[in-house]
């Protein structure tokens, strides 16, 4: 994580790219909002000047060049604290967002699990779908919190949502194999 107290040093990309075809276009906006890059205007991209943000940057210059498009890349530290200041609330504002999309899924892993458990679904090909979503839980996490170099305020209670998210798995695989083992025990 980023001192607050110090001054940050940002990237910004302006890139153009020719208009057709589109899917060089969209492989760049991917690219940088995957990274969690900053969008300023149309071609404009801010992020911090910290190493977790540089080989996103590459990748995203990489496609720009190969796309025959057209990159500059520049440092900032804004001319005042205060312009230091609202670059870092708003990119701690999109990974707010993030965050909150991710709380969201994690809802959603949760309601699924519940839902299986009222239908009394315990099944290890369930239980493998299920593992496979907590894993994509857990991907997504180590990301955001990779790139949220200021510490959003949701990124606590995303890890306790986590941590949740995996004991509610561990409690339904326990459900899973007591009924596998009920099966197995009838049919001897």
């Amino acid at each position: 994580m980023v001192n607050a107290e110090q001054p940050i040093r940002w990237l910004i990309l302006v890139i153009k790219l020719p208009a057709e075809p589109s899917r060089h276009r969209v492989a760049v906006w991917r690219e940088l909002r995957k990274v969690g890059a900053l969008s300023l205007g149309q071609g404009v991209w801010a992020v911090p000047e910290v190493p977790v943000f540089a080989d996103g940057v590459q990748r995203a210059l990489a496609l720009t060049d190969s796309a025959g498009g057209q990159a500059v890349t520049l440092q900032a530290t804004g001319r005042t604290a205060d312009d230091g200041a609202r670059f870092r609330e708003m990119f701690t504002a999109a990974r707010s967002a993030d965050w909150v999309e991710f709380l969201a899924d994690c809802g959603k892993f949760e309601e699924e699990i519940a839902k299986e458990i009222r239908n009394g679904k315990f099944t290890l090909a369930e239980l493998e779908e299920e593992e496979q979503s907590l894993e994509r839980l857990r991907r997504w996490h180590r990301d955001l919190t990779a790139r949220d170099v200021f510490g959003a305020p949701e990124s606590a209670a995303a890890a306790m949502r986590l941590k949740n998210c995996a004991a509610v798995c561990e409690g339904y695989s326990e459900r899973v194999f007591a009924a596998l083992h009920a099966t197995d025990e009838a049919s001897s």
